[in-house]
């Protein structure tokens, strides 16, 4: 999966899972439960033990799921998850080597960005997607609408703060995607195991997805 698919697949689904956990089998477990329950994205954060080895199996033994890295922040680090099969890299913040790494090897990339300097900056670099992180704390959907609407080019994800409540405002206020995190993947329902409890937040934030793209 090229670039251009990567892109084109995560916007398609709306919903970029964050998986932040502790150990390499639990993240294993977040990327296979997502993948069954409809959604076939998954981004392996660098803080993640074993992370690399993660999403080489993930890539291996799922060619249609849409892995990637994230908080990678240097050159290095980028090569190294391209190495491992990642479709795709996001970083909390522009990180410029990043994007370059990622366009060089045909890998779609999501840097971070909070001022409209900072996105188009991002933009203008080559981003595939601009992530708005943290967005809740600075206005939610509104400030997300507020850069959307003098930049409609720049395809937006809001992340940092993105919940049940507020998903659909989101992507009624422009965003290509969502970036969820523990909304979707309770700390608990990871432990437990819980795949119902799992499937049952995907099909709502799915749904949200939905609902925020086809207003009544």
């Amino acid at each position: 999966m090229n670039r251009e698919g990567a892109a084109a697949r995560i916007e398609e689904i709306g919903i970029l899972p964050a998986i932040r956990v502790k150990t390499a089998e639990q993240a294993f477990y977040c990327a296979e439960t997502l993948y069954h329950a409809g959604i076939p994205v998954a981004e392996i954060t660098m803080t993640v033990a074993g992370a690399l080895g993660v999403i080489s199996e993930l890539a291996q033994k799922y060619p249609d799921l849409v892995v990637g890295a994230g908080t990678v922040l240097d050159r290095e680090t980028a090569a190294r998850c391209i190495d491992a099969g990642a479709r795709f890299l996001t970083s909390t913040g522009f990180v410029p080597e990043v994007v370059e790494a990622g366009l060089r090897a045909d890998v779609a990339t999501i840097p971070g960005a909070l001022t409209p300097t900072e996105v188009i900056a991002a933009w203008k670099a080559g981003a595939d997607f601009v992530k708005i992180f943290p967005v809740a704390p600075v206005g939610g959907e509104l400030y997300l609408r507020s850069l959307k609407l003098p930049l409609p080019q720049i395809k937006l994800i809001a992340a940092g703060g993105v919940n049940q409540q507020n998903a659909a405002q989101f992507i009624l206020a422009g965003a290509s995607a969502i970036g969820v995190g523990s909304e979707l993947l309770p700390k608990d329902a990871v432990l437990k195991h819980q795949v119902h409890r799992i499937h049952e937040l995907s099909r709502r934030f799915l749904l949200f997805v939905k609902d925020g793209r086809s207003p009544l």
